[in-house]
């Protein structure tokens, strides 16, 4: 079509070298528009994120965006274009990160807009053959239709892309929604607040947690951890996509099966649900076989069926001696080595915690610790 191209290596997160590329632009060819379209995943719980996973995801959109603008602003531009994305309008489970930088996008094309600057934001669903999606893998992309976002034909967006460029709005959501899809999600886990219009999400009174309750009140409290297993090995079995209950066996642990932050709170969200528990986003983590969650549920439904809520320090109380209790089984299978290193681990936690070693209290004060030393701890015997 007449068109010449340079290809030009940048980080763009670097702002004297992005102004050393602009810079040299020829003026026979002035910088006529910008569209950004970068992007990276390191996708973790909230709780769980780090400075560095914060910074890998925000430096090549946010700080590159806002290099763009400023290094643009005085310039006589078409378009001014930022490739977002609906995690940061819908939400998105584990991606607390990109989700941020994508509102940043969002806000800053608004923040264009106000001060007389051409400026869109695009907060795209997942593509067909590329994108952001692409690197998800084909358990993320079943993951993604289960929550209700159908991938978009690349056809198809470049065509959403041409109109959305006639439009006057400063932000756009280019998302194919599958609605059987977000129903099912509604009726299993709920749905983000701005798509309610779209599903309506089942009153109280109609979800699973009701009949699961009358169901277990008739039945002696020894017998709840049966009917729970089969709670659990069948939600696992929906967000992994397995074909039946039974192919999730269960005393596998969960992250060999393939869990990781996202799958782990979709599954806790699925448990909440069926349960009418409050789940901590940990759940999988802390619990890490369906045997010990449906243990796990078993206690917490015998607790609130007995009127013993108890206060926060309780429950972490309970927490954490049901972590220390693990410990045995954790162990099972180490060489004599191996089993010396955590024990010497065990003991520097136990002095840490004031405890000398071999104290009769140590397992009290190790139950008492902050949920990161009990991580740490378990951790140790995790990739001995």
């Amino acid at each position: 079509m007449g068109a010449n191209v340079t290809l030009a290596a940048c980080d763009t997160g670097d702002r004297r070298a992005l102004s050393a590329l602009v810079d040299a632009i020829p003026a026979a060819h002035p910088l006529t528009a910008v569209v950004h379209a970068a992007g990276v995943l390191d996708d973790a719980t909230v709780t769980r994120l780090t400075d560095a996973q914060l910074d890998r995801v925000l430096r090549p959109k946010a700080h590159a965006a806002w290099h763009l603008h400023e290094l643009t602003r005085d310039l006589d531009l078409a378009a001014f274009v930022l490739f977002s994305s609906a995690a940061g309008v819908l939400g998105g489970p584990g991606q607390a990160n990109y989700a941020a930088a994508n509102a940043f996008l969002d806000a800053l094309a608004a923040h264009r807009r106000a001060m007389g600057l051409p400026a869109l934001s695009l907060a795209w669903g997942p593509w067909e053959g590329g994108g952001m999606a692409e690197r998800l893998g084909d358990e993320g992309l079943r993951r993604l239709a289960r929550q209700g976002a159908a991938p978009l034909g690349t056809e198809e967006a470049l065509a959403l892309f041409d109109a959305a460029l006639a439009r006057d709005e400063a932000l756009l959501v280019p998302v194919r929604l599958d609605l059987a899809a977000l129903r099912e999600r509604a009726r299993t886990e709920g749905v983000p607040p701005l798509l309610h219009g779209l599903v309506r999400a089942p009153a109280r009174r109609d979800t699973g947690a009701d009949a699961l309750r009358e169901r277990l009140r008739a039945l002696p409290e020894s017998d709840y951890r049966p009917v729970l297993l089969d709670l659990v090995r069948g939600q696992v079995a929906a967000v992994l996509g397995h074909g039946s209950p039974e192919s999730v066996e269960p005393r596998r642990a969960f992250r060999d099966m393939g869990f990781e932050s996202l799958t782990a709170v979709q599954l806790r969200n699925r448990l909440a649900a069926a349960t009418g528990l409050r789940l901590p986003a940990t759940l999988v983590f802390d619990h890490p076989t369906a045997e010990a969650a449906a243990t796990f549920l078993a206690a917490a439904l015998t607790d609130e069926a007995a009127g013993r809520h108890g206060s926060d320090e309780e429950t972490a109380l309970r927490r954490a001696l049901s972590e220390v209790d693990r410990l045995p089984a954790a162990l099972t299978g180490l060489a004599d080595a191996e089993r010396r290193r955590v024990a010497a681990r065990l003991r520097e936690v136990a002095a840490g915690l004031g405890a000398a070693p071999g104290d009769g209290g140590a397992r009290e004060r190790i139950a008492s610790a902050a949920d990161d030393e009990i991580f740490d701890l378990l951790d140790t015997f995790r990739t001995a």
